[in-house]
């Protein structure tokens, strides 16, 4: 039976790991789930800002609605000086004002995007403007960067954030630390910082972030939640002790969080969801004619992988001509006296017989039961 989204950040916060990693599909409740969580754990029942002053801050947060801190001034009279205006927090504030992390925050963009790209806060910290800054005459002042540009800049200023509060609350004894509103901080929350980076950038960001995490030896609890695969692989190598988890929504609305052991090829590629699927209906004996066409996708999928011209040429020799003949005519039917809904005896077997030398044959590991 599915969950709301609300009972799923309970079950997180009822979990006493250090690291809470969550792969979900986009569009599966990543940034709700986020919402949720911060809810729960710092209800929003008075002001923001007088809540943090009366109790201290107790969650800190990167997502979709962070990101909503930093908006565009087009200037669209004039066009020629768009600006990244910055709303006023007490985050930004802080990390910005009091601890004047802006040349780490350059320094950091700059690695993720591009070296002569350069942001410079004006003297109140509440706007930012780009410029390309090639140290010759091609300098483009006032630029407007890409979607993904503004991305990584709000992430390197809640990165350093991060970086910052951890250093603070690594301090053991609360009288020497430089300030105290982060004293009851328990949960950081990370909403897929990755989107719109290429995989060299994504992979150090990840690395990054883990090395960031493993610095921390306070009692600070993270949750990660991405769609990215490759992300998720980092954070899960990278990352010893941590709970693994994959989000899902249901056709009702509701969701679910299975736990997930091994990294993202080993718990919810594509290619393995297809296996499993083919699986499922070989041993409840529910195959039906789209089985075959789900069959030739996963041929597919791992005859590009391992580099072969033609999917085919994973069939077994002595039956290739024949098998390829039978998964041509099943996934590519188009008369209509062709569609019957129950494939044969023979068809079922042929089903199993093609997976199980796919897998086989083909090195698909395979779970070693205890």
């Amino acid at each position: 039976m599915g969950k709301s989204l609300k009972e799923i950040a309970q079950q997180l916060k009822d979990t006493d790991k250090k690291v809470q990693l969550i792969y979900a599909f986009n569009s599966a409740g990543k940034t709700r789930l986020s919402r949720e969580f911060r809810l729960l754990v710092s209800p929003k029942n008075i002001d923001e800002e007088e809540q943090a002053e009366a109790t201290g801050v107790k969650i800190i947060y990167y997502n979709a609605f962070t990101e909503d801190l930093f908006y565009w001034d087009n200037d669209l009279n004039l066009d020629a000086e768009p600006k990244l205006r910055i709303q006023p927090n007490s985050f930004t504030k802080w990390i910005l004002e009091e601890q004047g992390q802006d040349q780490n925050i350059i320094a950091n963009f700059q690695r993720y995007t591009n070296t002569f790209l350069t942001p410079k806060f004006n003297a109140e910290f509440s706007e930012v403007t780009f410029s390309i800054e090639r140290g010759d005459d091609e300098n483009y002042q006032n630029v407007k960067i890409s979607k993904g540009e503004e991305r990584s800049f709000v992430w390197c200023v809640f990165y350093s954030l991060f970086s910052q509060v951890i250093d603070i609350r690594n301090i053991t004894e609360t009288d020497d630390r430089e300030t105290n509103q982060f004293d009851l901080l328990k949960y950081v929350f990370i909403d897929d910082p990755v989107s719109s980076l290429d995989e060299n950038h994504l992979i150090e960001l990840g690395v990054n972030l883990a090395a960031l995490i493993k610095s921390s030896q306070s009692d600070l609890r993270f949750i990660v939640t991405t769609h990215n695969p490759l992300f998720y692989n980092v954070l899960h190598n990278e990352l010893s002790s941590k709970a693994c988890f994959m989000l899902g929504q249901n056709e009702d609305g509701t969701f679910e969080l299975n736990e997930k052991q091994g990294d993202s090829n080993q718990s919810f590629s594509y290619h393995l969801h297809l296996k499993q699927i083919i699986e499922q209906a070989i041993e409840q004996n529910q195959i039906q004619k789209y089985h075959f066409t789900l069959l030739r996708n996963l041929y597919e999928k791992t005859a590009n992988f391992l580099g072969y011209p033609r999917w085919s040429e994973l069939l077994p020799d002595d039956k290739q001509t024949y098998l390829n003949r039978i998964i041509q005519f099943t996934s590519h039917s188009t008369l209509s006296n062709e569609a019957v809904s129950e494939p044969t005896a023979q068809e079922k077997q042929t089903v199993k017989f093609l997976l199980d030398n796919l897998t086989t044959n083909y090195n698909f590991w395979k779970k070693i039961e205890s």
